[in-house]
């Protein structure tokens, strides 16, 4: 399977066909690297990014609660940087981030 890769505003997300990783910029300690087999998460949420507003892709694990999003105006209802789970998207990410839910949905078990 190809890898699917999506370029966010401070980081990525590559999808080798079996494992998520999600790069991002953490304060003071570097490019941090998260690691989530696909197999493994109960879903993925997707908020398009607009003219305004950035937009995000987020992963949700079993047993863990979604990320919050920040209500105020400035953040468009994003999770927090911090999120690890989580990585915010500009517009011209929108169809990398379908594509990557598409590819991940293919390899996960159905019930």
């Amino acid at each position: 399977m190809a890898t699917s890769d999506i370029k966010g505003v401070q980081g990525t997300i590559a999808f080798d066909g079996e494992w998520i990783t999600i790069t991002k910029p953490q304060a003071r300690q570097g490019e941090r690297e998260f690691r989530i087999r696909a197999a493994d998460i109960t879903g993925i949420r997707v908020k398009p990014a607009t003219r305004l507003f950035y937009g995000y892709v987020h992963i949700i694990l079993p047993g863990s609660a979604a990320a919050a999003e920040s209500t105020s105006l400035s953040a468009g209802g994003r999770p927090r940087h911090s999120d690890p789970r989580s990585l915010t998207i500009p517009r011209r990410a929108n169809d990398a981030a379908v594509r990557l839910v598409a590819a991940v949905e293919q390899t996960r078990p159905t019930s």
